[in-house]
This record gives C-alpha cells, structure tokens and sequence, in this order.
C-alpha cells in the first residue's frame, strides 16, 4: 500500500510563506514524477507545479514566481514553497505522485489527502 501525506497548510497573512510538504509512504520502489495542485472553492483543480526525479521543474503560469517546487528523493517528499501569500491563493492543495511499487512494471498516480491553505486577515 502507497500513501502520501500533506502537512504545512494553515492560516496565514497575506504576504507571508508557507512549506508544504508531500511524504510518500509504503512499498515504493521508485517514484517519477512529483506535483502539487490545488482547487480553490467552486473551482476545478488546477496545477501549481510539477518536478521530475532528476529534478527538472515546471509551473502554471499563475504559479511563477512565488511558488517553488523541490523534493529529496532520499525522503520520498516533496517540498512547495509559496511567498507572498495573496488571498487568491486560498484553495486546498494536493500532492500527486507516480508511483512503480515493489513487483509492478508501471507507474500510477496517487494523490494526497490534501491540506488547507487560508490566506486572510
């Protein structure tokens, strides 16, 4: 069984940062692409960010600039940093993640519970 788990999510000002992080659990032999989305209320999920094992990164255009995606392979986490906090950023956001268990030929996506993100004052 695979799981990944969101944390770093809460109320913050506008203007200020957040770190969410991904952790993915369970019998994982390799993990490629790693991503973040978020879905905002009344809204569909949109992509923030997406990185490759290598490291290799891309943003939405709405996500350029203020949002910076990493990950330690090592940990099997991922990492979204997000400055300058604007209202318009209030949404859940969720980890997604390609993953090849242990004994399987192919990788499929696994998604995150999610973790609140509030920007207000």
């Amino acid at each position: 069984q695979v799981q990944l788990v969101e944390s770093g999510g809460g109320l913050v000002q506008p203007g200020g940062s957040l770190r969410l992080s991904c952790a993915a659990s369970g019998s994982i032999f390799s993990i490629s692409n790693m991503g973040w989305y978020r879905q905002a209320p009344g809204k569909q999920r949109e992509l923030v960010a997406v990185i490759t094992r290598g490291g290799t990164t891309n943003y939405a255009d709405s996500a350029k600039g203020r949002f910076t995606i990493s990950r330690d392979n090592a940990k099997n986490t991922a990492y979204l940093q997000i400055d300058s906090l604007k209202p318009e950023d209030t949404a859940v956001y969720y980890c997604n993640a390609f993953i090849c268990r242990y004994g399987s030929d192919s990788y499929l996506p696994y998604w995150g519970q999610g973790t609140q993100v509030t920007v207000s004052s």
